[in-house]
């Protein structure tokens, strides 16, 4: 696996390629949107860590200049900024996560880790699989990364808020996923009545 770092401060992609060479993976570095581009076109890395503020582009131009070229490869930005209108941005660009600085390895680790394991869920061979299954691996996408965007589990009612889909469709591709251990469902139980069900992604 390759890791593309784009980040014009010099000690952050060191600090990121240290991290992920701990974690085994390999790295190939740019200092600005342009070049970040440039290596990916040429290099074709399985994920990218984009830095929000770079000069000749900032990660946001940068996520839609990749996005015209491949809209698979997934994209976590690194930034400093919490603005809930930052994330709708990169978001509605492209981009597949968030990590905030100052990055914290296990954070990051397990990031990449779901990220490049929705990739391959999401390409090749995999979508025979899906398909058979009667299930759609564009719908399956938004599922996975709505759950990657909770800080906690969450309730098919919250996902529902993030996302144009039927209570009885994201129930069957959240069993889906409980099926294929990559979801674990826990029982919350109040007072009175049937147990309320929250979701998170297994990392």
């Amino acid at each position: 696996m390759t890791l593309l770092i784009a980040d014009d401060n010099e000690d952050i992609r060191f600090t990121l390629s240290e991290i992920c060479t701990y974690a085994n993976w390999n790295t190939i570095e740019a200092s600005t949107g342009k070049e970040a581009l440039e290596l990916y076109k040429a290099l074709n890395p399985n994920l990218i860590l984009l830095d929000y503020h770079m000069p000749y582009w900032d990660g946001l131009k940068t996520t839609k200049e990749i996005r015209k070229i491949n809209t698979k490869t997934p994209i976590i930005i690194l930034t400093i900024d919490e603005r809930q209108e930052i994330a709708d941005a990169f978001l509605q660009a492209g981009a597949s996560d968030f990590a905030l600085k100052p990055i914290k390895a296990p954070d990051l680790i397990s990031r990449i880790r779901i990220n490049l394991k929705i990739a391959r869920l999401t390409t090749g061979d995999d979508k025979k699989v899906f398909v058979e299954k009667g299930i759609n691996t564009s719908t399956l996408f938004s599922v996975k990364q709505t759950l990657i965007r909770q800080s906690e589990p969450v309730t098919i009612d919250g996902i529902r808020e993030e996302l144009p889909i039927a209570y009885q469709t994201i129930h069957r591709y959240l069993s889906y996923l409980v099926n294929k251990g990559e979801v674990e469902v826990l029982s919350q139980y109040g007072k009175q009545g049937r147990p309320k069900n929250k979701y998170r992604l297994i990392i």
